[in-house]
């Protein structure tokens, strides 16, 4: 009987033909969804969504919009759920087969659940890392020290000859400086995602980047990025 691990990625991406204004290794200001449509399909072994919610702000209500820490939440642009399942089926797209999208979220609609977000796509779930920020956030009764990164493959799904690093825990802990963007988030944890599942000079794909940590963590890595922001 064979192993189920393996050190090795089978997994070769393809030539990537970028149109001219998709400039690599850069800080692009459009929309991602614009991004999204303009990449081949079944192309990226890798991509990354951190959704702004809507939903999250309006639900849990705490009363600081626009009030000290909440003024630079509430001042991103948010997404919607029709919005947030349009990037989803839009990545689904683009990622080569058994190809992996990480996903970003906190524990409101980890609980409340996220698989209508993939509805009609060959997205499944296959992981999940619990990030510790060793800071403390805001709560009704438990305060948040915690996000959450879903792992996802397209189908085919496998992990032997595709996933390459068996020593990632699944409770990472790594603090970050959230000074310039309010969901910075930890570079370290996914440079070493995307080595898990990509090989060097292929690409990685981001089309909400915020503070573009998903660019740092490519590059830092050997990675090529292609992302965006409507703001940079």
């Amino acid at each position: 009987m064979s192993a189920v691990f393996s050190n090795e990625r089978e997994l070769v991406a393809p030539e990537l033909a970028l149109p001219p204004q998709l400039v690599p290794n850069t800080r692009l200001q459009m929309d991602g969804l614009e991004l999204l449509g303009q990449l081949p399909a079944d192309s990226i072994p890798v991509a990354f969504l951190d959704p702004q919610y809507r939903g999250v702000l309006d639900r849990l209500a705490y009363g600081n919009e626009g009030e000290t820490r909440g003024r630079r939440r509430s001042a991103l642009q948010q997404m919607t759920e029709k919005t947030i399942a349009k990037f989803v089926s839009g990545i689904d797209r683009i990622l080569s087969p058994s190809g992996h999208l990480f996903l970003w979220m906190d524990k409101f609609h980890l609980c409340q659940g996220f698989t209508h977000w993939l509805a009609g796509t060959r997205l499944q779930i296959v992981d999940l890392v619990v990030w510790d920020k060793e800071r403390m956030g805001m709560g009704y009764r438990t305060r948040r020290q915690t996000e959450f990164c879903a792992i996802l493959q397209k189908q085919p799904r496998r992990a032997k000859g595709v996933w390459k690093l068996h020593d990632i825990r699944d409770v990472w802990r790594e603090k970050v400086d959230t000074s310039t963007h309010p969901h910075a988030k930890p570079v370290k944890l996914q440079m070493e995602l995307i080595k898990a599942v990509s090989n060097r000079g292929d690409y990685v794909v981001d089309p909400a980047a915020g503070s573009f940590s998903v660019m740092q963590s490519a590059n830092q890595a050997d990675r090529n990025f292609i992302g965006c922001d409507i703001v940079c």
